[in-house]
């Protein structure tokens, strides 16, 4: 029987791309013979190198000509499209079969950010990114998100120290947006109150921010944060009891590994649609309601726009210590 090529698009970002893995599985086990690709930037190959749902990764050149070039050759049947911009408009309009794309919703997105007017479908975006592609009888099959760690990169984290292995609070400490995360004070607070292991995560740009965090907390803490790639750190939240985490890209993992996910809210918003999908069903989502601020941005600034950061400043590192506590 003759396969069914599907083209899937999404560039960016992490949490993105998780949150795709269900259009992704869905396809692969719905379609009677389909052949899933999927196109992304470089640095986000990794996510998605060991899924198995997926036939072939195909990532971005430097030439947007040259991998519309190489995408010709492999004779894809549709596009589905969960990006939705520019250049992914060009990649539909070069490749001339039939797409699917993916409705962004930007207008509903402004009235919430600029007139806080809440016009959001009460839905998830990973079931808005199912409804496109409906048309070929797609059902959500309700399994959430997934995450694949290659093998060779899971993590022992006796190599960290002996202590983490009876178990640890895996305590992100960063975002893209600085207001998005909990600043320094806050997750200090919260963490000297905490009578159980914790372990920082991160990238290489919030290492040494955990160095000053690790200094000027009471308890003896670890740092994984710049000192391992992106699937060695999905293997540490794997591993970790529960996960504090501001809307992150490790959220979304930690809720493909159904964990304890207790999020925190700054400057965006869960009516957005990016909340945790599916996590351990005690996860728990934080957030300052009331100001008449927020959300102010779809995705985040550097620093609060009105100085005050209420919307962080005003959570309570006491409540959140004690849901920690409770869930470990």
């Amino acid at each position: 029987m003759q396969k069914v090529k599907f083209l899937i698009i999404r560039f960016s970002s992490i949490g993105d791309i998780v949150l795709t893995t269900p259009v992704v599985r869905c396809l692969k086990q719905q379609v009677e013979n389909a052949e899933i690709h999927y196109l992304t930037k470089p640095q986000f190959e990794p996510i998605l190198e060991n899924n198995p749902y997926i036939d072939k990764i195909h990532t971005l050149k430097k030439s947007l000509q040259k991998t519309i070039h190489n995408l010709k050759y492999e004779h894809f049947d549709y596009v589905i499209d969960l990006h939705r911009n520019l250049r992914t408009a060009r990649v539909k309009n070069r490749l001339r079969i039939m797409s699917f794309s993916f409705e962004k919703l930007n207008w509903e997105k402004w009235l919430l950010v600029n007139l806080k007017k809440d016009k959001m479908p009460k839905v998830h975006i990973v079931d808005r990114y199912l409804d496109t592609v409906k048309a070929f009888d797609i059902k959500n099959d309700n399994k959430g998100l997934d995450y694949f760690i290659p093998q060779n990169t899971e993590v022992n984290v006796e190599r960290i120290s002996e202590t983490l292995t009876q178990g640890y609070v895996g305590v992100v400490v960063g975002a893209f947006h600085n207001t998005k995360k909990l600043t320094n004070e806050k997750l200090i607070s919260i963490i000297d109150k905490l009578n159980k292991p914790v372990l920082l995560l991160g990238g290489p740009d919030d290492k040494e921010n955990a160095e000053k965090i690790k200094k000027e907390t009471k308890n003896k803490i670890y740092s994984a944060c710049g000192k391992y790639n992106i699937n060695q750190s999905a293997s540490l939240v794997k591993q970790a009891r529960v996960i504090l985490t501001p809307d992150t890209g490790l959220m979304h993992i930690a809720s493909a590994f159904k964990k304890k996910v207790i999020s925190v809210w700054g400057n965006t918003v869960p009516e957005l649609g990016m909340y945790p999908y599916m996590p351990h069903p005690d996860s728990e989502i934080i957030e300052t309601k009331g100001l008449k601020c927020r959300p102010c941005s779809k995705i985040g600034f550097i620093e609060c726009p009105k100085k005050h950061f209420d919307c962080i400043n005003k959570l309570d590192e006491d409540y959140i210590a004690s849901r920690i506590e409770e869930l470990f």
